[in-house]
């Protein structure tokens, strides 16, 4: 496919660890090319090229310059921060360009406004990226569904020790996956205290952080006498850079409106 039928992509976050994991996925695939690579105005990165990690040259230079990064693109993909990631939004949204969020820790009122942007650009939102962890998905729904209230549900993930929030965005959709399976809601369910005896029907979680750990999540199902337990482990961010390389081909052209990973997949 020649460069001019390339379909345009550009990364929030150009320097961090996984702006370049992204920035490496998009220029090894062959039907998309970088058009920007954005960063914070303070970064050291700011006026080299994108991929002189990589010691070779993309012609694209780091910049602050959103407005202008995002009108060179058909689709921006972003893992930053939560206020981040509205802001490139709403610019998104004005200029329609589509959008891959990988940003988690956003509060009910931020995923609202993300949800109005969703009606005029069509946007991937996923806690994870990694075609893995939304297979597993899949597997607690159906999980809970067979085993049912005689089993209790805990949730433990692990990741890094620079992680912000906790539980984790995908450690919170596993636990809504089995919620609603189940007939009910996380927010009835959720317990973060183990503090006396555990309440039935509750969904329990643990965070833990260490080390370099990229991401480890695993639900268990402990019922009287068995238990199921489905796990997840990540060893490379790789993972989430490919399936937002998918989760991007997926919005080209693709009807304003939210989707999942779920519909990146076809599961």
């Amino acid at each position: 496919m020649s460069t001019a039928a390339r379909r345009r992509v550009a990364v929030a976050g150009a320097s961090g660890r996984m702006g370049r994991m992204l920035i490496e996925a998009v220029g090894a695939s062959p039907d998309l090319v970088l058009s920007a690579a954005l960063d914070l105005a303070g970064s050291a990165a700011i006026g080299s090229d994108a991929t002189a990690f990589l010691g070779r040259d993309s012609g694209v230079k780091v910049s602050a310059d959103v407005r202008a990064g995002l009108a060179a693109s058909d689709v921006l993909i972003d893992f930053t921060r939560p206020e981040g990631t509205l802001a490139h939004l709403a610019l998104c949204a004005e200029l329609g360009v589509a959008a891959v969020v990988g940003t988690t820790g956003f509060d009910a009122a931020q995923k609202t406004e993300i949800a109005a942007h969703a009606k005029r650009i069509a946007i991937v939102m996923a806690p994870n990226m990694s075609v893995g962890v939304n297979v597993m998905l899949k597997l607690l729904d159906v999980a809970a569904r067979a085993l049912g209230d005689g089993f209790d549900v805990e949730i433990v993930e692990t990741h890094h020790r620079l992680k912000v929030d906790a539980p984790s965005g995908t450690a919170l959709r596993m636990g809504e996956v089995v919620a609603a399976a189940q007939g009910t809601t996380l927010d009835e369910s959720v317990t973060h205290d183990r503090n006396g005896a555990r309440r039935a029907g509750s969904i329990g979680f643990a965070s833990l952080r260490g080390g370099d750990i990229v991401g480890d999540h695993t639900v268990m199902f402990a019922g009287a006498g068995e238990r199921v337990e489905i796990t997840h482990r990540s060893t490379s961010r790789a993972i989430y850079a490919d399936g937002s390389v998918r989760a991007a081909r997926f919005l080209l052209d693709r009807a304003p409106g939210l989707y999942g990973m779920d519909q990146v997949l076809g599961l």
